[in-house]
């Protein structure tokens, strides 16, 4: 294959999966929303998201990460080398693993509870709550065993170019969690009290096991068998675990700097933990669709001509994804840093949630704007090194990233008194950082890395986005000012026009411009209409 032809297929598989994410990450917001409105913003729902962090934790750290990134890039290469036979063995023997290991780690979630739940609420919370965070701790524990294995079979489909499917399994959990969880909580205690919280927890395991569930018939249909194997003393086995090493512990590293930030931000009184939070799911929106979106497409292709040798076929694969995750995230970081104060009013602005929550709310969305295109770089970057063996590189940079956050959330926190705008900021800054050292480091690896192209396209993207700036600015002066005077439709439909509008100037002078991966999205939307006709 081409490295034209793996860039049409990266535009493709690239779009099946945005849309995925996006079905996903809406039905979790749906779902978010809809919990938060049976039980309000309490003692109930506390304790429900905080039993649920910690697997949900784990899964981060191990299932979504450091496995599916091991696992893809050792299985696309034995497919490459070896075969599909030899990557199916290989599947069977992680598989088998990963099943044992993780039961283990249920058993011991399940055990320790107790303990595991006054570690992460630092003893604080009254023997009431403690006993119910405890009880929903030891329901939803099994959901690190379901998760592991769901990201084992959608690293499997990734490897063989299955997209669409895998990327739809979150959003069974959301559907899953949601009707059988409220469903069931209503049967335990239809007055939503703290009984019904039982319930919830058991859909989120329903969920769980439809995430895992529903790719099963896409893997039957590639060739998959699953067979259990223990013969573990293996080199791919041993490569895979090789792999997760360092993964796990730049993984760690990144919620080192997490628990810091919640640190600094609990240390500010009432309200900078909610403010951030809030603005940075609202960050993760574009991220997710678009930054995990081309990560996962990129990654097995990546891998599979790393692992033949094929330096230029690499090359232009990541060079390719890089621009594309330029292309979509620079527009969206404008738009969340210009537009910061009516989307959260749309979305937020309800009941309780007041004008100056919004304010302060959007005052963090705007500085953590400033990393998104980082963000969703490295969601692309990080995964290659793993690729060409430099498995080292990010756990490295990871580390250097914990001590310049640190000193950058007293700096512009504390110091320079910005407050929780702070370490929205020193994030950002982060992320940036973090960024512009792997890429620097990944420069003599690939020979440049296309590197002349990259600035010409990203010169066409900031020149589109220059525009498009312009139209969000002009829509700030003339009637967003007055936005506290306008109805929730009229705020709706203002809001929604302004966006419409800002995204037809930037696209429009990208094509204009001779962007080549958007050129690469509108040829492909050209060739399914003229194969629909």
């Amino acid at each position: 294959m081409t490295v034209p032809d793996n860039r049409r297929l990266s535009t493709r598989a690239t779009g099946i999966v945005g849309l995925a994410v996006l079905c996903s990450r809406v039905l979790g917001l749906i779902r978010e929303q809809i919990f938060a409105g049976l039980f309000g913003a309490g003692k109930n729902l506390d304790a429900f998201l905080m039993a649920f962090r910690l697997p949900n934790l784990l899964r981060d750290l191990f299932a979504e990460g450091a496995l599916s990134t091991a696992f893809i890039t050792t299985f696309s290469g034995k497919i490459a080398k070896e075969g599909d036979e030899s990557a199916w063995r290989l599947a069977n023997k992680v598989a088998t693993l990963t099943a044992v290991f993780m039961s283990v780690v249920t058993l011991l979630g399940i055990v320790f509870a107790p303990q595991l739940v006054d570690l992460l609420t630092w003893w604080s919370w009254p023997p009431d709550k403690t006993a119910l965070t405890i009880l929903l701790t030891r329901i939803m524990w099994p959901f690190m065993l379901l998760v592991s294995l769901a990201a084992l079979v959608m690293g499997m489909l990734n490897a063989k170019h299955i997209f669409g499917p895998p990327a739809m399994a979150s959003s069974y959990f959301n559907l899953g969690s949601i009707i059988s969880g409220v469903a069931i909580g209503w049967w335990l205690d239809p007055r939503f009290g703290a009984r019904s919280l039982t319930g919830l927890a058991i859909g989120t395991l329903i969920g769980g096991l439809w995430q895992l569930t529903a790719q099963f018939p896409s893997l039957r249909r590639v060739g998959y068998r699953y067979c259990a194997d223990f013969q573990w003393r293996d080199q791919g086995v041993r490569t895979v675990l090789t792999l997760m090493a360092p993964a796990v512990i730049a993984a760690s590293a990144v919620q080192v700097n997490v628990l810091i930030n919640s640190g600094f931000a609990a240390s500010l009184g009432n309200g900078p933990v909610s403010w951030l939070n809030i603005a940075f799911r609202l960050m993760q929106l574009p991220l997710g669709i678009f930054g995990v979106a081309i990560g996962t497409v990129t990654l097995p292709l990546a891998s599979k001509s790393a692992a033949l040798g094929n330096l230029d076929e690499f090359r232009g694969i990541l060079a390719s994804g890089m621009r594309l995750a330029f292309l979509l995230t620079i527009p969206s970081a404008i738009g969340l840093a210009m537009l910061a104060s009516p989307i959260i009013s749309v979305i937020y602005q309800h009941g309780r949630f007041t004008a100056e929550m919004t304010r302060q709310t959007a005052g963090a969305l705007q500085f953590y704007a400033v990393g998104l295109v980082a963000y969703s770089a490295l969601k692309v970057l990080t995964p290659a090194f793993y690729a060409i063996g430099k498995r080292n590189t990010p756990m490295l940079v990871s580390f250097l990233a914990i001590g310049t956050n640190l000193f950058l959330n007293w700096l512009f926190t504390f110091r320079l008194r910005w407050g929780h705008r702070g370490l929205a900021f020193s994030t950002s800054i982060v992320a940036t950082i973090n960024f512009l050292l792997l890429y620097a480091l990944m420069w003599p690896q690939t020979r440049g890395l296309e590197s002349r192209r990259m600035f010409i396209a990203l010169a066409k993207i900031c020149l589109a986005a220059g525009l498009m700036a312009l139209v969000c600015w002009a829509a700030n002066y003339w009637w967003l000012d007055a936005w506290e005077d306008l109805r929730f439709v009229k705020k709706l439909c203002a809001l929604l026009g302004t966006i419409v509008v800002s995204a037809a100037i930037f696209f429009g002078t990208a094509l204009l411009l001779g962007v080549d991966e958007l050129r690469d999205v509108f040829d492909l939307v050209k060739r399914r209409r003229g194969k629909g006709d």
